[in-house]
């Protein structure tokens, strides 16, 4: 088989990758990040995917501060969406495949259902507008791409919700989170095995995917699971988006529908709460 590039490597998603890495003997993958291959650079791009003979690449860097994005919308966009193009054409001309991650800001949240892949997009922050212009120029470019959208991503690395909820659970006796935006939390190292399991298959079917772990939740009730298991007694209170203002906008409603990737790739998806206690359960004794 050949190699896979996976870029963004030192990034939630990126690691947990790493971490299963070694389960897929036969594979040969290359983990890349900013330090080693900037994205940016297409002529980087192509030389080290000729270099290293890539048949695959996982693009999982990307500009993630939502908040931060509204005023630094020019880098947003540049890592978001011309970095993507850069990937895809490259991939073009090589013949590579691409495995590219997305997210659920691409809706608007007003959706009374879970949003199924060809539902219409309609992005309310620069963060959900760059990522939906990466899908589209990485289409329009290299049309045989796979797109994982996401959502609410969190592991036992880096910055996320979780952690924050564990920093925040131990020093406060009550913390504010808001109650009014339903989603689903997803532990990486699942989302990780599901995009292992797309490079293993027999066969690559080119499209939009959605993938989270199974269920719904808002914040609120994702931040009473986490203090439950943690075994801490900080109490969660609920609040409207109104009452936490931020600088982008969140979508209010973002589940996400799975049935096309579980029938393409034959996944069973774990329940978010299933999952957040194997991450709890990795992080115990180094957190709380």
């Amino acid at each position: 088989m050949n190699a896979v590039l996976v870029t963004g490597a030192n990034g939630r998603l990126g690691t947990a990758l790493r971490a299963i890495s070694e389960d897929f003997e036969n594979i040969r993958i290359h983990f890349t990040d900013v330090d080693t291959l900037d994205i940016l650079d297409k002529s980087a791009v192509e030389s080290y995917m000729k270099s290293f003979g890539i048949g695959t690449v996982v693009n999982c860097a990307a500009y993630t501060a939502v908040d931060g994005a509204e005023d630094d919308a020019e880098r947003c966009m540049r890592i978001n969406r011309d970095a993507v193009r850069h990937i895809g054409e490259a991939a073009a001309s090589s013949g590579a495949r691409v495995i590219h991650v997305s997210t659920d800001y691409v809706f608007d949240g007003t959706g009374q259902r879970p949003y199924r892949e060809d539902d219409a997009t309609n992005p309310l922050s620069v963060y959900g507008k760059s990522k939906l212009a990466g899908e589209q120029v990485l289409m329009a470019v290299c049309p045989g791409a796979v797109i994982i959208r996401t959502a609410w991503l969190y592991s036992e690395t880096g910055d996320n919700f979780v952690k924050t909820m564990l920093r925040l659970g131990v020093e406060q006796e009550r913390v504010n989170v808001v109650a009014d935006q339903q989603g689903t939390p997803t532990y990486a190292g699942d989302l990780a095995e599901a995009i292992m399991k797309v490079v293993a298959a027999g066969r690559f079917v080119p499209g939009v995917y959605h993938y989270t772990d199974e269920g719904v939740c808002t914040w609120y009730d994702f931040a009473v699971r986490i203090f439950d298991m943690a075994g801490l007694k900080c109490q969660a209170h609920p609040l409207t988006t109104d009452g936490y203002p931020t600088r982008a906008l969140r979508p209010a409603y973002s589940v996400l529908d799975k049935t096309k990737i579980k029938e393409t790739y034959g996944l069973i998806i774990p329940s978010w709460e299933e999952s957040l206690g194997k991450c709890l359960h990795n992080m115990r004794g180094s957190v709380v």
